[in-house]
């Protein structure tokens, strides 16, 4: 069997990195703006769910940043060393996320209050579903071509991101229209089940499958996180 490397060469590493840094740097201040927005128009309109979207970005800044100073080694073995407590940083980031999203769902349900109507909310949201899918799934590629788990964990976290500001969304969107107050924090509890598993998977260190010195199988397609067609752990 032929021994093959699953990794790019040190030039493709160096330009894989750059973007990551790029993506990183885009994700955090758009997520700085998303906070100030979201916090304060959830405060005008005494709205829990936006409150907890602004601090939810305020959670991808600090995951965001932990990748950011890992990347921000320009050697590789720097980096590599950085991995492991930058995975743990991102995997409390989304236990952090799951407690306040699940504590805030409960409250809403419980009946803490009706929100008013926020257009401000309603537009912050809809730019988020936006934006967030394509900085997810371009870190996420460049971050699973170069091998490196914390930045695909920190993809997820946008993506979890994305899925949150639907959610809110969805929210705003019934209970301006329709008074449907539920249907924001039943959501929300199922997004705060998804944090949970996420977080678990950082910490163990799923992001990537294990890479693997021998050739794959005649035909798959295999990145240098060794994922390929039906590895679920890159999903």
């Amino acid at each position: 069997m032929t021994a093959i490397s699953l990794g790019p060469s040190p030039a493709r590493g160096d330009v894989l990195a750059r973007r990551i840094r790029l993506l990183v740097a885009a994700t955090i201040t758009y997520n700085v703006a998303e906070a100030a927005v979201a916090i304060t128009a959830g405060t005008l309109a005494s709205s829990t769910a936006l409150i907890g979207f602004g601090l939810d970005s305020v959670i991808e800044v600090s995951s965001a940043a932990a990748v950011a100073w890992q990347f921000s080694a320009r050697d590789h073995d720097a980096r590599e060393a950085r991995e492991k407590t930058t995975l743990r940083i991102i995997a409390v980031s989304f236990f952090a996320l799951a407690a306040y999203v699940g504590v805030d769902a409960v409250r809403a349900l419980a009946g803490t209050g009706e929100a008013e109507r926020s257009i401000p909310g309603i537009v912050i949201a809809a730019l988020s579903l936006l934006v967030m899918p394509f900085l997810s799934a371009a870190q996420r590629k460049a971050g699973r071509e170069l091998g490196s788990a914390s930045a695909v964990a920190d993809s997820k976290q946008t993506l979890l991101c994305t899925y949150l500001s639907a959610v809110l969304l969805v929210g705003l969107v019934l209970n301006a229209t329709l008074g449907w107050s539920w249907a924001d924090p039943i959501a929300a509890l199922a997004i705060a089940g998804i944090a949970v598993k996420e977080g678990r998977d950082a910490w163990q260190a799923k992001g990537c499958c294990a890479p693997t010195a021998a050739a794959p199988p005649a035909g798959s397609e295999a990145d240098a996180c060794g994922c390929r067609p039906g590895c679920s752990c890159c999903d």
